[in-house]
């Protein structure tokens, strides 16, 4: 791996973003599209580059692809997942990222049911 090409990769927002989820858990396309309110194919060509970067890995159960920070990511670069865990707690944005996941997880909803009940509840959440 090209360490420029890893730190493009942690250069875009949405992907750090989608790091600091799977930080906390792993997860489905769906479930890092409701929290972030972004589309599928956008995350999913995120969570494409995060992937070809060795940064996460992935694997299918059932009809779902499930997503996870990549074990060989955190044994070559434990200093730089370190950093990483410990910024995304200091980020309002973050912090407010994690809250989400952790209402939808608590709520039993599907996630199309819980994004629009979210969206009704909280005008400010604008599709980006």
């Amino acid at each position: 791996m090209i360490l420029s090409e890893l730190f493009k990769a942690l250069g875009d927002e949405n992907r750090l973003r989608i790091l600091n989820l799977l930080i906390k858990e792993e997860l489905c396309v769906c479930e890092v599209e409701m929290v972030l309110n972004m589309t599928q194919s956008n995350v999913s060509r995120h969570l494409s580059k995060l992937k070809s970067m060795g940064l996460i890995s992935s694997y299918k159960k059932a009809q779902w692809v499930y997503y996870e920070i990549d074990s060989n990511f955190i044994s070559k670069y434990p200093l730089l997942y370190e950093f990483l865990q410990n910024e995304s707690e200091k980020s309002t944005e973050y912090i407010r990222d994690i809250e989400i996941l952790a209402k939808y997880k608590k709520s039993n909803c599907s996630f199309v049911e819980y994004k629009e009940s979210y969206i009704k509840d909280n005008e400010f959440y604008v599709s980006k």
